[in-house]
């Protein structure tokens, strides 16, 4: 680290310091890591776009669910991708649909037709499924991240 950045990072804050964005907790809402999308934008965006996007907020989720009880890495890692495998995505679209508003199974509906072509071990219907949970996850995460909330707070993940 070069002695100017360090010598900024251990400076205590003061009430004049132009940036007391490095004093304050990293407390990240999702209201400050998203961008403010309009519902313009929002239309322009892919249902690949938004599954690209869910997919991450959904590793993320599960990687958070299972942070505890502290474990190994790679324990961490097979459970995590245990859950993430499209298999297990699409049992989790099919658990939530009863649960889902009439926007979200249209999100889910293109989310299923925009996805074409799988990894060959997946055969394309559960390819489908996966990535229309991804689609809407990622619309969620975009317009209602309570509504997301609610919604994950439904999965049956396995400790």
């Amino acid at each position: 680290m070069k002695s100017k950045e360090k010598e900024l990072l251990d400076a205590p804050c003061e009430t004049h310091d132009p940036d007391l964005s490095r004093c304050q907790p990293l407390t990240a809402t999702t209201e400050q890591l998203s961008l403010h999308i309009s519902p313009a934008q929002l239309q322009q965006l892919s249902p690949s776009a938004l599954a690209y996007l869910g997919d991450a907020v959904y590793e993320v989720y599960v990687r958070m669910f299972y942070l505890l009880p502290p474990q190994r890495p790679d324990t961490y890692h097979h459970l995590v991708v245990a859950q993430v495998r499209a298999e297990a995505q699409a049992k989790i679209m099919r658990s939530l649909r009863p649960h889902l508003r009439n926007t979200e199974l249209e999100i889910v509906r293109r989310g299923r037709n925009a996805a074409t072509k799988g990894p060959k071990r997946v055969d394309p219907e559960t390819y489908q499924q996966a990535t229309s949970l991804e689609t809407l996850i990622g619309y969620l995460y975009i317009t209602d991240f309570q509504r997301l909330t609610e919604l994950l707070q439904k999965l049956d993940l396995e400790k």
